[in-house]
């Protein structure tokens, strides 16, 4: 049975390049994946970091969406904490009608960001996701009750509804609500230490259908480097792992080059970090991956596996998703 994959983007800013150089190869990235086959691109809201270009990702919804004619555009997520549900219903309801069934909306309860950003934002607190939530959805269908302050307020624009909704997760707070509400479920595999078949057998468990999703749908996320042959997978994988370190320590900077990582001397503790995100990828030449990858599917029964590359060269992230889909045969045009 052919996969059905694709394609998570957080547009990375490697060392050398600036945003400006990186957000249009986002959009080159959607329109290859557009034409391998991919069935979604979304993207990932993500503050304060240098080496990551999505925070603003609604914009970048828009900017992808406009771009391209087939292929489901979408955030993985929007984390709504950040926001006013009201805001999220008038961006989400705005992109729905300029690209009608082509928008996802996939949510998440964490910050995306350092404490000091997430105050800049607006105050976190994710124990109050689950009314976030429910606001977000009374204010885009109009049902809150006539004695209710928010009954009059209209989200603009009206005759739109919100698209369709994933919580997003990775360690299964939210997937016996997402399963409640009728919405789909993506477990963050790709960096999440958290096995995630508990999450998803809670989901399916507990799944009522809805209007948008008659049984459940789950999303896998899977970080993937492919190359022609696993050493070089291995060498362009190893900027992550510098990355990963210095995020442990506080330290926030672009995606530093594999040249770099691989001569940084790492102490047995940042080893053993690395080993363990290592653990979390799937890294190799085109047939290996395609093993490992029908592997996880098989053994989660994910609908949908979406793919994460994070490596410093663009030409090589391109060729990465390209190896991938024609080991798996996904299709195109």
């Amino acid at each position: 049975m052919t996969l059905s994959l694709s394609i998570l983007d957080l547009a990375p800013v490697g060392v050398g390049y600036t945003a400006a150089e990186v957000l249009p190869r986002t959009v080159e990235l959607a329109r290859l994946g557009e034409s391998l086959g991919y069935r979604r691109f979304w993207l990932a809201e993500h503050h304060g970091m240098p080496g990551i270009a999505s925070a603003a990702t609604e914009l970048l919804i828009g900017y992808v969406a406009g771009a391209t004619s087939r292929i489901r555009v979408g955030s993985g997520g929007i984390m709504l904490p950040n926001h006013a549900p009201l805001r999220i219903a008038e961006s989400f309801h705005t992109l729905e009608a300029l690209h009608p069934g082509r928008i996802d909306l996939g949510i998440g309860r964490a910050p995306g960001t350092d404490p000091a950003t997430s105050q800049a934002l607006r105050p976190f607190d994710a124990e109050q996701f689950p009314q976030q939530l429910a606001e977000l959805f009374a204010l885009s269908r109009g049902t809150f009750p006539a004695d209710h302050l928010f009954h009059r307020v209209r989200v603009i624009p009206e005759g739109v509804d919100l698209p369709p909704v994933w919580l997003l997760g990775s360690s299964g707070a939210s997937a016996r609500l997402a399963g409640q509400l009728g919405l789909g479920y993506s477990f963050a595999s790709h960096f999440s230490q958290t096995s995630p078949e508990p999450a998803l057998e809670a989901y399916r468990e507990a799944f009522r259908p809805s209007a948008q999703f008659a049984r459940p749908h789950v999303i896998l996320g899977v970080a993937v480097v492919c190359a022609g042959d696993a050493g070089q997978a291995d060498f362009l994988a190893s900027s992550m792992d510098l990355s990963w370190v210095r995020l442990r320590r506080g330290e926030f900077g672009q995606l530093p080059t594999p040249e770099e990582a691989t001569a940084y001397e790492y102490s047995p503790g940042e080893r053993a970090l690395v080993a363990s995100h290592r653990a979390l990828q799937i890294i190799g030449a085109p047939d290996d991956v395609a093993r490992d990858l029908s592997d996880v599917a098989e053994r989660t029964g994910a609908d949908e596996l979406m793919i994460s590359t994070m490596v410093h060269d663009p030409a090589a992230r391109y060729h990465s998703y390209e190896l991938v889909a024609a080991a798996l045969g996904i299709g195109g045009s």
